[in-house]
């Protein structure tokens, strides 16, 4: 979607007008549902947070800035800050055992399991972190958005966020490292 079109397109919004939102919705619904189904795997769950990301929008509109990022980056950290919430009542962030589920593709048993545990072990790691290096990380990695992109989010600047994003990616290292060395050792029974 090219500037002059944004602008017009947020300018419906802020007015309230059923086609700029019927419009905002073909071109971010599937986006806000890849973003949210990389951090939760539950087709429900995803069904839930991408509908209250875009009550949220709706509900903020009249708020919208394009001078501090562009629809998607608004929309983008409104559905991180929803994915956030969803985790926080959750009654554990740390029991993410069960909440994976695998595409239907073929392929061997010990490459699904290994890809199941790497993400599951991804997701308890992100978990574990503080929400801003969570959300940095996820917008950066998972979301694509730039630095400035970002940086228009936070309210801050891009060399900050540079900065921000550098000790996020430790924590990350750091905390998965601790967590797979509390594995314990499984015996091979023969």
């Amino acid at each position: 979607m090219d500037l002059h079109a944004e602008r017009e397109l947020a300018q419906g919004l802020r007015e309230g007008s059923g086609q700029s939102w019927r419009a905002f919705y073909d071109a971010f619904a599937l986006r806000v549902w890849n973003s949210v189904a990389r951090r939760i795997s539950s087709g429900s769950d995803v069904a839930d947070i991408v509908q209250e990301t875009f009550l949220a929008a709706a509900r903020s509109a009249r708020n919208y800035d394009s001078g501090r990022g562009s629809l998607w980056c608004w929309l983008s950290g409104i559905a991180r800050n929803q994915t956030a919430l969803f985790f926080r009542k959750r009654s554990s962030r740390h029991d993410l055992a069960n909440d994976w589920e695998l595409p239907g593709r073929e392929a061997e048993p010990a490459e699904l399991l290994a890809t199941a545990e790497l993400a599951m072990s991804v997701r308890r790691v992100l978990s574990l972190l503080p929400l801003e290096y969570e959300t940095l990380l996820v917008g950066k990695y998972l979301d694509e958005l730039s630095l400035e992109d970002l940086a228009a989010a936070e309210e801050s600047t891009s060399s900050a966020i540079s900065s921000k994003l550098a000790r996020a990616r430790q924590a990350f290292r750091d905390e998965f490292e601790n967590q797979t060395q509390q594995k314990p050792v499984r015996e091979a029974s023969l």
